[in-house]
């Protein structure tokens, strides 16, 4: 009830923000609304992955962006280092209030367009709370699982059916999105209970499925490219690939892929997404994210050779050279290089000295790949649980404005485009590097989220 009361309060409040700039004849869309507790003063609009506008907050944190001729359909926007997606059609009038400190389940929408997007949110809160129920259901053998989900789905479309009854004027191109938020990340456990009951029953290897146990997928379409960053879609998407290419033989994996697996996926992805630009960007996020989960220097080159053959991204194999290239610039059981890096201070140190007679983790991060709560979470975590070893988090072309927030400011670098660092940074891709007390690098292309990154630190924390 408080929500409600809430959203109808800021209605009424909201609505003399955009009054004054309206009139019989706009044709504007707006988007606008307060921030409570703001991360930062501005809030960036984007459609797929383009900046569309940067709204600046003002008086009381609110903001208001005016979209001449706006296209009907799915948009995010980014605050702090959060975001949600919003669905506009033109001529609305969209306002949110949000707190940060607890982002999404604070957002409430008004004025025109807000019933659509408040389903939406709730369409994502719900999904969180399934994600708790799936785990124990991943467990269940595959005809009781599936009774599960499709009890669960009859529940999805029951309120689907609801909605659209109760808002006839809805467009078709809203009634698919809303389809897909309900329905879509269903399928996707679906397609992922293979190898998620194999993990959690400890079984060494898949079920046999009949035909039927994906029955989901004569409904299914997965090349829609105005969807593919919306995370319900491409999950899914993601989740079917993988499994696909796991029915053509290939045994369950969990610390990293072979090169076999990458290669017979980067075949599949090419097969079934028609898109150029989707199928390119899922073959170099395939490529990368598995390069990065074995931890290591050592590239598989069968993979590496096939995204060569199947990417049509000048582009991205370009990036892609630089990484390889990179990975071979240091390496195992070599003595560090020295390099600047400079402290929020703009004091200047020699690495050398920084990490000399101490095992050591370097974190070079870039907010284009990573955020700064998963690295402030994550290097946390593990000084936490490796107290003999010192974690050294560095920006990639830094300056001394680039601070994470829960961490020791005090252990905070950059590093300038001058610094010799770049002879193995060409890429401008995360790299973390682990060092022992005598200088010498024992891994020289670790993975901060790998899994294969904990018994290492184990090993060198005991020398």
């Amino acid at each position: 009830m408080f929500k409600y009361l809430l959203h109808l309060t800021f209605l009424f409040a909201i609505t003399a923000l955009v009054s004054c700039d309206s009139n019989p004849k706009s044709t504007a869309t707006y988007f606008g609304g307060k921030i409570i507790n703001p991360k930062s003063n501005y809030v960036i609009l984007y459609s797929m992955e383009k900046v569309i506008d940067t709204l600046f907050l003002g008086k009381d944190n609110k903001f208001l962006g005016k979209l001449d001729n706006a296209n009907e359909g799915l948009y995010y926007f980014k605050h702090g280092n959060e975001n949600q997606y919003i669905y506009l059609e033109p001529l609305d009038s969209l306002m949110l209030r949000l707190n940060t400190w607890d982002f999404d389940e604070s957002i409430v929408f008004a004025g025109k367009g807000a019933e659509r997007n408040n389903i939406l949110i709730d369409c994502f809160l719900e999904e969180e709370k399934d994600n708790k129920m799936f785990y124990k259901l991943n467990h269940f053998e595959p005809d009781e699982f599936h009774a599960k989900a499709d009890s669960l789905l009859l529940i999805k479309e029951k309120t689907y059916s609801d909605y659209i009854a109760n808002h006839p004027e809805e467009t078709s191109g809203f009634k698919n999105v809303l389809k897909i938020a309900l329905t879509y990340p269903i399928f996707a456990r679906i397609e992922r209970y293979p190898i998620a009951h194999v993990k959690y029953s400890k079984k060494t290897d898949f079920h046999d499925f009949k035909n039927s146990f994906y029955t989901h997928r004569q409904s299914v379409s997965i090349n829609n490219d105005s969807l593919m960053y919306y995370p319900p879609f491409s999950q899914y998407v993601r989740n079917f690939l993988y499994n696909t290419t796991y029915s053509l033989g290939h045994k369950p994996m969990t610390d990293e892929y072979s090169s076999d697996f990458t290669v017979d996926l980067l075949k599949t992805i090419d097969k079934n997404i028609k898109s150029k630009e989707s199928k390119n960007a899922f073959l170099k996020q395939t490529v990368i994210g598995h390069f990065y989960r074995k931890s290591s220097c050592d590239a598989n080159k069968d993979a590496f050779n096939a995204y060569f053959d199947l990417s049509t991204s000048t582009k991205d194999k370009d990036r892609v050279r630089q990484l390889l290239l990179d990975s071979k610039a240091l390496h195992k059981n070599q003595k560090i290089t020295d390099f600047a890096i400079h402290d929020l201070n703009n004091g200047i140190h020699s690495i050398k000295h920084l990490i000399k007679n101490k095992n050591t983790f370097i974190f070079f991060w870039n907010p284009e790949y990573v955020s700064t709560m998963y690295i402030s979470s994550r290097l946390n975590y593990l000084s936490q649980k490796f107290p003999e070893i010192q974690f050294i988090p560095v920006k990639i072309d830094g300056n001394k404005n680039d601070r994470i927030h829960k961490l020791d400011i005090k252990n905070q670098f950059f590093i300038t485009a001058k610094s010799e660092a770049n002879n193995f940074l060409t890429s401008k891709m995360p790299r973390s590097i682990i060092i022992n007390k005598k200088g010498i690098v024992t891994n020289g292309f670790a993975s901060i989220s790998s899994k294969k990154l904990y018994p290492e630190l184990k090993t060198l924390s005991k020398h």
